[in-house]
């Protein structure tokens, strides 16, 4: 049996490796600091965590590992950096500095190998991805032996701590960090908000000040930052206005702009990377070569990413026609909003489209893992997230679901562990 078929029998067939539901509750009340903190989280978001965990095999993951060193080599690119941020605005036309923490690499398994759907830069999940990791129980010794890419909690946690370190340090060499802002909007009514707390804890527990605040609640002194009238000098932005535009956001965009804060991840790092257009240049072998990349790189990248186009008016008949076997997604989205699978699209709909920013993907297919509901073999789809640190793959992850796009609406479907499969 080869690496791959391994993998993939063991996503239909095993179902004795699950999460022991009294190890993460005790994990993650201890970690939140509050009693009762997880059945509070099962009442209000039941399809949070799942149950099974995914296996890829070593083969997977070293395809997957090859094309984000290709594309990153890629973004390295003086001509690439300057033909992507021709299309951002003027905010993310300047490197600040920092990289970027939680990259995002998100993959369709197939039968030709793993294909990349997007990239996000500032993917969430990768805390409570940790708490489903460390609480899987296996049935018996032969399974837990069977099973190898275990999670060392505390190692990971230092891992990333030194990486927002390394974020201050590459924008304010030698300063220290001693207060961080973890941002969104409206954060306590985020379906991720408890990993909020759970990155504020990390912080505090090696020292480190946080505080988890919307950014109506920042405020700008004397080239410092401000929350709670204290100095902050990190934001992790979890903002899905990634170009800081929105009202709300005024005091963070002219923070930024002043570099009176380090935001990771910021404007730049968005458009340099997550802007959904460009993977039409990623995708497309002739306009690579123009930019002078490698045949070896060429050929990772389009083997690996699904062909994507602008949609313009120009090629608007063309898309149309061939819609059913495309994928249409904006270019600054996130997430599954505004997203359309073109075998459901209406006239209307398209219509919208055509009046937006949007790309067409060739439609991949996820694959699936079989797992067990209520006595019941239930099938359901997966992708794979592959988190990044300056290209370098610092974990695995996964979310299973039920329709179109992932949700978190799905029984037994959620964030889920990563298992490598053995080689053989």
């Amino acid at each position: 049996m080869t690496d791959d078929s391994l993998a993939n029998s063991l996503n239909r067939h095993c179902h004795c490796i699950n999460v022991d539901q009294g190890v993460l509750q005790e994990s993650l009340e201890a970690r939140l600091g509050e009693t009762g903190a997880w059945s509070r989280l099962q009442n209000s978001h039941p399809h949070l965590l799942a149950d099974s965990p995914v296996f890829i095999s070593h083969g997977q993951v070293a395809r997957m590992k090859n094309l984000i060193a290709a594309i990153e080599r890629v973004a390295s690119l003086e001509s690439y950096r300057e033909e992507v941020l021709g299309w951002a605005p003027p905010i993310a036309q300047d490197n600040p500095g920092a990289h970027g923490v939680f990259f995002g690499y998100d993959f369709h398994l197939t039968n030709d190998g793993p294909r990349l759907i997007e990239i996000n830069t500032n993917a969430g999940g990768a805390l409570l991805l940790l708490e489903v990791a460390s609480a899987q129980q296996a049935c018996c010794n032969e399974v837990e032996n069977y099973v190898t890419g275990r999670v060392n909690t505390a190692d990971l946690e230092r891992a990333f701590v030194a990486m927002f370190r390394a974020e201050l340090h590459a924008q304010a060499p030698g300063q220290e960090l001693r207060r961080v802002a973890v941002v969104d909007e409206n954060p306590a009514e985020q379906y991720l908000g408890a990993e909020f707390t759970l990155f504020q804890r990390m912080f505090q527990h090696h020292g480190i000040d946080a505080v988890v605040t919307g950014p109506e609640a920042l405020t700008l002194g004397d080239r410092q930052l401000l929350v709670e009238g204290h100095a902050v000098d990190l934001v992790y932005n979890r903002l899905t206005d990634f170009y800081l535009q929105s009202p709300a956001a005024a005091v963070l965009n002219r923070a930024y702009r002043e570099a009176a804060v380090v935001v990771t991840p910021s404007p730049y790092t968005h458009a340099h990377y997550a802007n959904k257009r460009n993977l039409t240049l990623l995708s497309d072998a002739e306009r690579l070569r123009e930019h002078g990349i490698d045949e070896e790189t060429i050929e990772a990248l389009v083997r690996g990413i699904p062909r994507t186009h602008l949609v313009t008016a120009k090629n608007a008949d063309t898309l149309w026609s061939e819609r059913k076997r495309l994928f249409f997604k904006p270019h600054w989205g996130f997430g599954s909003r505004g997203t359309y699978k073109g075998a459901k699209l209406t006239r209307k709909t398209w219509e919208s489209i055509l009046s937006d920013n949007y790309v067409a993907q060739e439609l991949v297919p996820p694959s699936e893992r079989l797992v067990i509901r209520d006595g019941n073999k239930q099938a359901l789809k997966l992708d794979v997230r592959c988190y990044t640190y300056k290209g370098e793959l610092q974990m695995l992850g996964a979310r299973l679901y039920r329709g179109q796009t992932t949700n978190f609406r799905t029984d037994g479907g959620g964030l889920a562990a990563v298992f490598t499969a053995p080689g053989d």
